[in-house]
């Protein structure tokens, strides 16, 4: 049967819970993560920053993430989701109107990792109110419409940032910085008075069909869930390791490598942004229909034609396609993870899998943008990492076959 809503409200609060976790990935993921990008070549030029330290800049933003990842069930625990989103993006705010006034090299680390372990907190939660508010039957195109929030950021910061950089100059990105601190603000405030913890607490029950306890997306057997959560974390380590690499680096790749001046590359960026608002919904819906199995391989398959693309310096063409391919991917690995853990390991068990799972995506962020950097400082060229990417992801796609399949769990 399909659950029902109050008289006073017209759709389901789950959509509502939706766009809260739209909103926050919005800020948590999108603003404060991948607008990195696009500010970093203002940054290393005014800081005068090699490819190590860039580098070591994202990895302190990862290792935030990876300790919010380690206390996400406790803190889930006690706060319960709603309060700990809230205060996760009350810290980025804070932490990035502090980078936009900071000089030296060692405040903006410490400022960004306090920025990645306030995306872990408000991420996960964020993630893990799928299972709560949506039957399996809707969770992964909720999931992935949650998702989309990532993309329209970075189209927002696609063409906020060259306007800014263009308008002030070498502080351009103190002034990025500022701003998208000033939205992360706004958006804590507006998430806080949105969010609601659960279904029962509004007297309404998750939305979707019921179904029989065996059917296709029931949980796997108790004694079969120590693999498959390993080789789902195994899975999302490797994409941890690989699209950061290429999401941190290739905007400054067009620009020293490919040739490009920085409002093209700014326009290359926002197409990712623009296909990656569909990459999670898309996938996350052929998901919901072929089942996560084949979901997951075939997007490792086309991640890996986009690394292999960006690292054979073909020209851009080359480059233009491999932009579209991780542009449409790029958010599809969270989207089928998010409503995988819930099909396979049940309501109860849905939140520890998630954070086990992100432990793994996180520690492979973690050691990824680092170990591209400093590769890159030593070759000259980003082409070696990408290549790298490219062969662990076509890995990934074959292990993701030896998932359960829908009549296997």
């Amino acid at each position: 049967m399909r659950s029902s809503c109050p008289r006073h409200f017209p759709v389901h609060y789950a959509w509502i819970i939706v766009l809260s976790g739209f909103l926050t990935l919005f800020a948590c993921l999108g603003l404060a993560r991948f607008a990195y990008a696009m500010l970093l070549p203002g940054m290393r030029t005014d800081l005068a920053l090699g490819y190590d330290r860039m580098g070591l800049i994202s990895t302190a933003n990862f290792i935030g993430y990876l300790v919010a990842v380690a206390l996400a069930p406790r803190l889930l625990k006690r706060l319960r989701p709603r309060l700990t989103i809230s205060l996760g993006l009350v810290l980025i705010a804070a932490c990035m109107l502090t980078v936009s006034a900071a000089s030296r090299f060692q405040l903006i680390l410490i400022c960004y990792a306090l920025v990645g372990f306030g995306s872990g907190m408000a991420n996960i939660p964020a993630m893990v109110l799928v299972s709560h508010w949506f039957r399996p039957v809707f969770r992964g195109r909720a999931a992935g419409l949650m998702i989309s929030g990532n993309g329209v950021a970075i189209i927002f910061t696609g063409f906020l940032v060259p306007r800014l950089n263009a308008a002030f100059g070498t502080n351009g990105w103190r002034i990025g910085w500022l701003c998208l601190g000033g939205m992360v603000a706004g958006i804590a405030l507006l998430v806080s008075w949105m969010l609601r913890n659960d279904p029962k607490s509004l007297g309404l029950e998750p939305l979707g069909e019921t179904g029989p306890v065996s059917g296709p997306h029931s949980p796997v057997r108790e004694q079969g869930q120590g693999k498959l959560m390993l080789l789902l974390g195994l899975l999302y380590l490797v994409f941890g390791a690989t699209y950061m690499v290429y999401g941190t680096f290739i905007v400054t790749s067009m620009v020293e490598e490919y040739g490009l001046n920085e409002a093209t590359a700014g326009f290359y960026w926002s197409l990712v942004g623009l296909l990656s608002i569909f990459s999670g919904i898309a996938f996350g819906v052929l998901s919901d229909r072929i089942g996560r199995k084949a979901g997951l391989a075939l997007v490792f398959l086309v991640q890996s034609c986009a690394y292999l693309l960006a690292g054979s310096g073909l020209g851009e063409v080359s480059l233009i396609l491999s932009i579209i391919l991780y542009g449409f991917s790029v958010f599809a690995i969270p989207t089928i993870m998010a409503a995988a853990v819930g099909d396979f390991f049940g309501l109860q068990r849905a939140a520890m899998a998630f954070s086990l799972i992100t432990f793994f995506f996180a520690a492979g962020q973690t050691v990824g943008p680092g170990l591209a950097g400093v590769l890159a400082e030593a070759v000259g060229s980003f082409s070696p990492a990408y290549f790298v990417a490219g062969g662990l992801t076509l890995l990934a796609a074959l292990l993701a076959l030896l998932l359960p399949g829908r009549t296997e769990v």
